[in-house]
């Protein structure tokens, strides 16, 4: 089976050429290093971008979508596969259980979600699958001070803290978690 990379963003592709183009960078980077992709199935936005990366590109690409969204969004037409559930929860139970490790671009609050979720689960003992972000035009700059005063106030170790791979460049993110 090859290796397969979950990427949680967003569904829209927000107003940053810049964070359009380091996606597409990350992409090129995952494909040439051999990844297939695990993503949330939609057309839209940053999650459309990335999934026709990898499909120009021959590689495998899974979407996952609840119903409610089908309904309400159109999912990607291109994929290798659908694979639908009843909820978001299953949807990322399902991520988690296709995916070899977890990079979030940016996004909305759902990607935060996702993205904090399978960090928590790698943090405490229930997966071994790491979890890393894109810092983009310092988009998660919030999120590393939040963690920081986390450890600051005795509520994360930095050990534990150091577990969320966050990196400015697709380059250093591919180095840090060890994907190249």
């Amino acid at each position: 089976m090859n290796k397969r990379v979950c990427i949680f963003c967003g569904a829209n592709t927000g107003n940053s050429s810049e964070i359009i183009q380091q996606a597409l960078v990350l992409c090129d980077l995952l494909v040439e290093a051999g990844y297939d992709l695990v993503y949330g199935g939609g057309e839209t936005g940053l999650m459309g971008l990335c999934a026709n990366r990898f499909i120009a590109s021959g590689r495998a690409v899974i979407g996952i979508r609840p119903k409610k969204l089908i309904a309400d969004e159109n999912s990607h037409s291109g994929l290798t596969e659908l694979i639908v559930v009843e909820t978001m929860s299953d949807r990322k139970n399902k991520m988690i259980e296709l995916s070899d490790f977890f990079i979030a671009l940016p996004g909305g609050t759902g990607t935060l979600d996702e993205i904090i979720e399978t960090y928590t689960l790698h943090k405490i003992g229930f997966i071994n699958k790491p979890s890393g972000v894109l810092n983009t035009d310092g988009y998660y700059d919030g999120l590393k001070i939040l963690l920081d005063k986390m450890d600051d106030k005795g509520f994360l170790k930095e050990a534990a803290k150091d577990l969320l791979v966050i990196a400015d460049t697709p380059d250093a993110l591919m180095s840090e978690m060890r994907l190249d």
